[in-house]
């Protein structure tokens, strides 16, 4: 494991499930319990890691079943713990997947997705660290192209312009790999057969090179992406990566209980349903899965599952894929007051979204108290209804709030106040079957 990946995890591990939780509380309103689960399952990763080679092999992830209705934060305390530990973080729909044998994605395909993920995101570390000496190597091929053969005198002038800013909208002919050559026909549910045919003959094929004119700026783009990938060891990304997603790795399996069966279907073992969940069993509990990088064995990769289960139970998925969840949280539903705070606490809140929004245009929207609390109120009042789709409603609210403001440009300064919110939602919320349609 390389400097860069020891920092990453040295940084991480300074977090503890305390900060981890004030850390997601920045973004996400309530759900206290399940924040204090995947905080300890973060933590927990972390802490495996200070002990014996002996200690490490035998202690694996508790995965975490989230259990509540759609539009709560389920996906978003996911994502926004894998941002926060800089781990390998994918989301799939165990929807997406069937089973072994039949046509579609099978489950193996989420092993090699994280794999992915965790290689883009040590390549893109790599240029980071090489970012400087790439931008100095493009510079001077620039130089050659503004000024072939040119003096050391008049380089160092033309360097000097260059620096200034004064040469970027010259249109320049450069020589750059032909990327239309990597593209090849994918067939669906062989994707990853298709990438590895991809690059082997990408590396039996010399590679082509193409002319192109551009601009100075461009060019300059251009170039020092070649560059900083000459300068980067791709055989040491793909073992650092195989390194993060078995060991950092976070997946999140949604709608998990649309392939639970229920007391009726028991024992059907149906296309999406319990031959999925078998299929998911050896990759929850621990198997190898070759991938364009490596072997990547799954046992200490965390596992978070969520789903509504309304219809189905916890207790329908098969006995042995319920045991790989042994931490079950239920997420609570959303009430006006967690709307009022989810529309003005977070740092990227949706108010404070519109108003930078319209404020490039000339519009200073500004949302009083009173207007925030109707806005809340009319979201509960239609998710209980109507349906509930949790903090989801704040969206279509606002939207049908600030339709008439977000047509506009240059209209001065408008406050949002309660008056405000039902002059625009009072008739569509008290008519049920137009608020079906609108809300």
């Amino acid at each position: 494991m390389t400097t860069t990946a020891e920092a990453i995890i040295r940084a991480a591990s300074e977090l503890t499930p305390l900060q981890i939780v004030e850390e997601l509380d920045k973004h996400i309103i309530g759900q206290n319990k399940a924040k204090r689960h995947v905080a300890v399952a973060l933590r927990n990763q972390y802490r495996r890691r200070k002990l014996t080679e002996e200690w490490q092999a035998e202690i694996t992830p508790k995965n975490i079943l989230m259990i509540g209705p759609t539009g709560v934060g389920k996906t978003e305390i996911a994502r926004r713990l894998a941002k926060l530990a800089k781990a390998p973080f994918i989301k799939v729909e165990a929807t997406k997947f069937t089973e072994v044998g039949y046509v579609g994605r099978d489950v193996d395909s989420i092993v090699r997705d994280l794999s992915q993920a965790a290689y883009v995101m040590v390549e893109a570390e790599k240029k980071e660290e090489v970012k400087e000496r790439a931008a100095k190597a493009a510079e001077e091929r620039v130089l050659d192209v503004l000024l072939p053969g040119g003096t050391e005198e008049g380089r160092g002038k033309m360097r000097e312009l260059y620096k200034a800013g004064k040469l970027s909208d010259r249109i320049v002919e450069i020589e750059v790999k032909d990327e239309r050559s990597n593209v090849g026909m994918m067939i669906p549910g062989m994707e990853e057969m298709g990438m590895n045919l991809q690059d082997m003959l990408s590396n039996a094929m010399p590679k082509r090179k193409v002319r192109r004119k551009v601009n100075v700026v461009e060019a300059k783009k251009i170039l020092e992406t070649e560059e900083a990938e000459k300068l980067i060891d791709y055989d040491e990304v793909g073992r650092e990566a195989v390194y993060r997603a078995e060991n950092q790795g976070i997946v999140f399996i949604d709608e998990i209980d649309k392939i639970a069966s229920g007391d009726n279907n028991r024992g059907g073992g149906d296309v999406s349903g319990e031959g999925v969940q078998r299929d998911l069993l050896p990759v929850v509990e621990g198997t190898q899965v070759n991938t364009r990088y490596g072997a990547v064995k799954t046992y200490h990769v965390l596992f978070i599952a969520a789903g509504a289960f309304s219809i189905a139970k916890p207790s329908d998925l098969i006995p042995e894929l319920q045991g790989r969840f042994p931490i079950r949280v239920e997420l609570e539903e959303l009430t006006s007051s967690d709307f009022q705070r989810i529309l003005t606490q977070p740092k990227h809140a949706l108010t404070k979204q519109y108003v930078e929004l319209l404020k490039v245009d000339g519009t200073h929207i500004e949302f009083e108290e009173t207007g925030v609390v109707a806005l809340a109120s009319y979201s509960e009042r239609v998710n209980q209804e109507v349906e509930d789709i949790g903090a989801r409603r704040l969206h279509t609210v606002l939207e049908t709030v600030l339709e008439d403001l977000a047509f506009g440009t240059n209209l001065g300064k408008v406050t949002i106040d309660k008056a405000y919110v039902e002059k625009k939602l009072e008739a569509i919320v008290e008519d049920e079957d137009l608020s079906r349609y609108v809300l």
